[in-house]
């Protein structure tokens, strides 16, 4: 099941779903591309922000130079707190925040498994 217009518009910005789409959140914010997804959703708002920019008068460079000086750092940010934030938002919908970890867990037992069949014990 997938969220209506309303109630996606309502998840993205920071609200819950019902408990009847926490397979979607589920999928939304532990499956695959969910950086990616949440990286996008952070980087629109600051879009028209940074547009903004190119009504003041001057050399475009410097316009471009302004916009990099926010966009930087917000982008940062935003990626140091991808981990916080999905962890916010399973918590918020009352799914365990261990379901961050499980692909690492995953990844760190295949590992395991190889190196064992490989070099033995």
């Amino acid at each position: 099941m997938k969220p209506n217009v309303v109630q996606h518009v309502k998840y993205v910005c920071g609200g819950t779903l019902p408990p009847s789409l926490q397979d979607w959140v589920r999928a939304d914010l532990v499956g695959p591309g969910a950086t990616r997804r949440y990286l996008i959703r952070g980087v629109i708002p600051l879009v028209p922000l940074l547009t903004l920019f190119l009504l003041i008068p001057g050399p475009r460079w410097i316009i471009f130079a302004m916009m990099l000086l926010l966009l930087i750092p917000y982008v940062y940010f935003l990626v140091a707190l991808t981990y916080v934030y999905r962890r916010h938002r399973l918590l918020s919908h009352g799914l365990d925040p261990a379901l961050l970890s499980q692909r690492e867990t995953q990844r760190r037992r295949r590992e395991r498994e190889d190196y064992e069949r490989r070099f033995g014990r």
